[in-house]
Order: structure tokens, then C-alpha cells, then sequence
């Protein structure tokens, strides 16, 4: 049997399942950046500026990428307004004209952040609020801290990174004694200042453990445990920073400053970075050994009544 193709009804142009307001999209993204690009402007003059804040380079196109692999559950999802989203644009705004006016950058950076977040649960509501709820809790690591809890954070991190090297000093026989942020050696005075304080390693591998833990681990409980880690390894290994500074101190005084210790810090922060990666995996084997103990352990014998 043979059909007449003339007769066959035409066949309608493929459309997409799920429509995607892209003219919304461009418009309100175009919006929002022209408003902020002077605020944006400043703060990549300030990461080029402050060593502390390095990584601000990487955590917007990371963020960017991140959500891109999620593309498939963001295209896959109903685009619905949710209009709560406009009145977190609108606060955003409102935050960026006080700040402002009250020059002052971190309630105006910060209001970036927001002003995102609320385009995004504007224009796809809830369930993509929660599929990019990640990629847009890491921009808010592009934001520096503010000076009065830069200022908190950094003090105590200066006292005990002095107080650890001049310990391990003495321990390994470079007598020295401490008064206050400085360490009297044999061949002069070492001053831990706010930059050795550990503060820059300690934000940068703050931001890392979470990319890193996004795409190694699984699990949000190790994802978290690797998270707050960065904060005793960042201390001790600063420590060992300023103890190795010491040391090399007292044997050649040129060699521990310049460019050779700017160079010392990259090493120690990869050797931070290393003891983050063994850690986890000691936290895995170590999960996956009670995993497997309770696995094997034999079923308890139920009483017969």
C-alpha cells in the first residue's frame, strides 16, 4: 500500500518543549550591568591592587562555568517569574544608591551580588534559584571584606603566626624572643606584618576548597568538613612560612625578603593546597572504611518471643 506524499499534512517546524524568555534575559542582564560597571570596575582595580585578593580574578568566570555544566537542568526547567525576585533586585539597587552616597564599597559591591540573585529567581524563579544557588553563592567571594572585619580577622592570625614560629624557633635552636608582631633573632628583628599574617591563603584556599570540593566529592557533609579545614591548615602552614623566614634570616637577611619570599609564599600555599587535597582523601578512605566495617558486620539474631 502506497500513500500520495501531497496528501501527507505538512509538517510543523520544531519548537523548543520549553520556551526561554531570551529577549527577558539579555535585556534585564544588559541592564544590570551597565548600572554596576563602575562599582564592577573598581573591584577589579582592587584585585589587581591587593595581593589578598587575587583570586577575584577566577571566581566569576568559575562561577560562570560551573553554572554552564548545569545547563542541561537550567534549560531542561519551566522559566516561571517570580516576582519576590524584583523586590531583591529592587533592594539591590536601593543598597548600591546608599552606599554610594555614603561611599561606601562593600555595601555597594555586595548589592551586585544581590541585585544577581534576584534577576535570577526574577526570571526563573525558585527551581533555578536552587540549581545556580552555588556558582552564585561563589561570587560572593569576589567581594573583599570590609576593613573593620579584614581588620578583626587579620590581628589574632598575625599573633598566632608570631607566636608558632617563635616556638618552633627556639624548638629548633634559633633563640629568639617576641615582642608583640616582631621576633628578636641573632641577626635582627623580623616584623610579621598584616601581610604574613596568613589572611591572603587563608581567603584563597577558603574559595578553592569549595570548587574543589564541587567537582571531586559528592557528599555535602565532606564537601563542609573540607570547607572549615582551610582554616587550620592556613594557620599552620602560614606559621611555617614565617618560622622559614626566620631561618633564612638568620643566614642570609636578603634572601627573606624581596622577590625569593614573595616566591616563598607561592610554595607555601601549594603545599596548603596539597595538604587540603591528602586530607580529603584520608577523609574518604576513611569514610569508606566505616562504610564497608558496617557492611560486613554480621546482622544481629532477632529474639523469638
Amino acid at each position: 500500500m502506497t500513500t500520495d506524499p501531497a496528501a501527507a499534512p505538512p509538517l510543523e517546524p520544531a519548537r523548543p518543549a520549553i520556551p526561554i524568555p531570551w529577549a527577558a534575559i539579555i535585556w534585564l542582564f544588559a541592564l544590570v550591568a551597565v548600572c554596576y560597571l563602575p562599582i564592577l570596575t573598581r573591584l577589579v582595580r582592587h584585585w589587581d591592587s591587593d595581593d589578598n585578593m587575587g583570586h577575584g580574578f577566577f571566581v566569576f568566570p568559575l562561577a560562570v562555568y560551573i553554572a554552564w555544566q548545569k545547563r542541561d537542568e537550567i534549560f531542561g526547567h519551566e522559566f516561571k517569574k517570580n516576582w519576590f525576585g524584583l523586590v531583591i533586585m529592587a533592594w539591590g539597587i536601593f543598597q548600591e544608591l546608599v552606599g554610594s552616597l555614603g561611599a561606601e564599597l562593600f555595601l555597594q559591591r555586595t548589592a551586585f551580588v544581590i541585585t544577581l540573585a534576584g534577576m535570577v529567581l526574577f526570571l526563573g524563579g525558585g527551581k533555578l534559584f536552587r540549581i545556580l544557588l552555588f556558582p552564585l553563592f561563589l561570587t560572593c567571594f569576589m567581594v573583599p571584606l570590609p576593613a573593620v572585619i579584614f581588620n578583626q580577622i587579620t590581628f589574632p592570625l598575625q599573633t598566632i603566626a608570631t607566636v608558632a614560629a617563635e616556638e618552633t624557633l627556639n624548638l629548633v635552636g634559633y633563640p629568639c624572643v617576641r615582642e608583640g608582631h616582631i621576633l628578636q633573632l641573632a641577626s635582627g628583628p623580623l616584623n610579621v606584618v598584616e601581610a604574613c599574617s596568613g589572611i591572603r591563603s587563608l581567603l584563597s584556599l577558603t574559595f578553592l576548597s569549595l570548587v574543589y570540593g564541587y567537582f571531586f566529592e559528592a557528599s555535602t557533609t565532606i564537601r563542609g568538613i573540607i570547607f572549615f579545614s582551610t582554616i587550620p591548615i592556613a594557620i599552620a602552614t602560614n606559621g611555617l612560612r614565617v618560622t622559614l623566614t626566620g631561618v633564612i634570616s638568620e643566614h642570609d637577611k636578603a634572601l627573606a625578603q624581596g622577590l625569593f619570599h614573595d616566591m616563598e609564599g607561592w610554595v607555601i600555599f601549594m603545599i596548603a593546597l596539597f595538604i587540603l587535597i591528602g586530607f580529603h582523601r584520608i577523609l574518604v578512605w576513611f569514610t569508606k572504611g566505616v562504610v564497608n566495617a558496617r557492611a560486613a558486620r554480621p546482622a544481629e539474631p532477632q529474639e523469638s518471643e
